[in-house]
């Protein structure tokens, strides 16, 4: 499991804990009021992820087998996901939140007030930052070069003679 060349998967196992972690974690913080990612249905995708990404990992480690294409594959998604909420949640929560405010207000006929802030929580940017983890550990599997190339020497090689 400690060999030199599998030490390396200990980096998605831990990027893969943090990823599942952060669904756990505040994602949107409006007017100081924290909302945990895990409820939405984004939130579930990304613990998921996390978890595939924690099994994958522990699976190479055991086996000793290359799994970095299947975790560039899951470190996409996540960061996909996790970009996209960081993008759009903070606002959708704000705008919930002026709504409420603004029914409120009508309810005690008083006038609305200021739109409460929202912004984005921990929890999406420590998800955005492990997902960048995995992709880049995966990318290490399509950059690195071959250390020995196969070249046909004469195209005709290839060919049996006692055909």
């Amino acid at each position: 499991m400690f060999r030199p060349g599998m030490r390396a998967y200990f980096i998605p196992l831990a990027a893969g804990v943090a990823l599942a972690i952060s669904a756990f974690l505040p994602w949107v913080v409006v007017s100081g009021v924290s909302l945990t990612g895990f409820p939405e249905m984004a939130a579930v995708w990304v613990l998921g992820l996390g978890v595939l990404a924690v099994v994958l990992a522990t699976l190479s480690l055991i086996t000793r087998k290359n799994s970095r294409h299947p975790l560039l594959v899951v470190g996409l998604a996540a960061l996909g996901i996790t970009y996209l909420a960081l993008r759009i949640m903070p606002r959708l929560a704000g705008e919930r939140a002026r709504t409420v405010a603004q029914a409120y207000a009508i309810v005690e006929d008083r006038s609305p007030g200021e739109a409460p802030e929202a912004l984005a929580g921990a929890g999406l940017y420590v998800g955005v930052g492990a997902s960048a983890v995995l992709v880049a550990f995966g990318l290490t599997i399509v950059i690195k070069r071959a250390s020995t190339t196969y070249v046909l020497a004469d195209p005709n090689d290839d060919v049996r003679d006692d055909v």
